[in-house]
């Protein structure tokens, strides 16, 4: 009984909430001569704030012309824009710059649809190992990574060297499709230097990088100049914070798919995207993940790879919390994602 009570008395409070707004929606309209449509274009600055206020504003419409407007194909949008005028009785000669602001926030909201439906048919393609061109970005991924040491045969145990974990890396596209490849692929192509990078400190132990350091400036590196290069060399190996470059690249993956699906990337992508996002914009996004996710990984200190998901789980919620920000633009730190600054 009090659960129906419960139950009873949040249905009324719904019912209630949403006549309330209505009422209020209808005497700020008489107040302002204005439409919410209006007063969110007016008062608020481009970006994901506005974008996703006009966004939630024609999702909770009453009329189904307004609910449907953010599916609709791009190329309807600008007739789309018109029949909000129209609906909406708004003086297109009085308020031009009213439709150029719904035109630019249709075309991020249908765009993010179209992004999702557009890596989504990736995410389900399998790697065929028969594809000419599947086999040709595979090889190119190689390339660009390991420049210097050609690839003795399609199937070999040198694929481990990049972080696959057998001799055949399309065992491991399983789960994320061409997406994983394609995405991997471009880290390496666009920015080879970063990756290479990321991908030679995956290999080494967490001190890789300080006996260098150390090697000229031996009497300054403090605590380390205590050890001597033997006592160094063994230390150095003691705890190690490797891990495997193309299946941690494809984990990344997964974790950025995640973030558009469930929406939490239209902070970024309507900040960053002056229209349509792009799967050019999604790969840099997951570029700037990659990257970000290497320091991460160092600054946990890890014990060893067993502690991946852990620090996975608390990297997602970082990402998470950051987006929550309706300014937030996921900073690029590749040449790849310079483009981004300029939108």
């Amino acid at each position: 009984a009090s659960s129906f009570a419960r139950m009873f008395v949040q249905v009324c409070l719904y019912f209630y909430c949403k006549c309330l707004w209505r009422c209020l929606k209808f005497v700020v309209r008489k107040l302002t001569g204005q439409c919410e449509l209006q007063r969110i274009c007016y008062n608020t600055k481009p970006g994901a704030a506005r974008t996703m206020k006009i966004e939630a504003s024609l999702k909770g419409s009453k009329s189904k012309r307004l609910q449907t407007s953010v599916s609709v194909h791009p190329d309807a949008i600008e007739r789309t824009i018109d029949d909000i005028m129209e609906l909406k009785r708004i003086n297109p000669d009085i308020n031009p710059q009213l439709g150029v602001s719904l035109q630019a926030c249709l075309l991020q909201i249908v765009g993010y649809r179209n992004l999702i439906a557009e890596v989504e048919k990736l995410r389900r393609e399998p790697y065929d190992s028969e594809n000419p061109q599947h086999e040709e970005m595979l090889l190119k991924l190689w390339k660009c990574l390991k420049p210097n040491s050609p690839l003795k045969a399609r199937i070999s145990k040198q694929w481990c060297e990049i972080g696959f974990q057998g001799d055949d890396p399309k065992t491991d596209f399983r789960g994320m499709g061409l997406l994983g490849l394609y995405n991997l692929v471009y880290f390496a192509e666009w920015d080879t230097e970063i990756a290479q990078q990321v991908l030679s400190d995956s290999l080494q132990p967490k001190y890789s990088n300080a006996w260098q350091y150390l090697d000229f400036n031996y009497y300054y590196f403090s605590p380390l100049s205590q050890f001597s290069k033997a006592e160094w060399e063994k230390k150095k190996f003691d705890k190690a914070i490797g891990y495997s470059f193309a299946i941690v690249g494809i984990n990344i993956t997964d974790l950025a798919y995640n973030l558009l699906v469930s929406g939490a990337l239209k902070t970024h992508f309507y900040n960053v995207a002056p229209e349509a996002p792009t799967l050019t914009q999604f790969q840099q996004t997951f570029c700037y993940l990659m990257h970000e996710f290497h320091k991460f990984w160092v600054e946990e200190d890890p014990l060893d790879i067993m502690e991946f998901n852990r620090v996975r789980e608390k990297f997602h919620k970082r990402i998470l919390k950051q987006l929550q920000n309706p300014e937030m633009a996921l900073c690029p730190h590749f040449a790849a994602s310079e483009s981004l600054i300029n939108m």
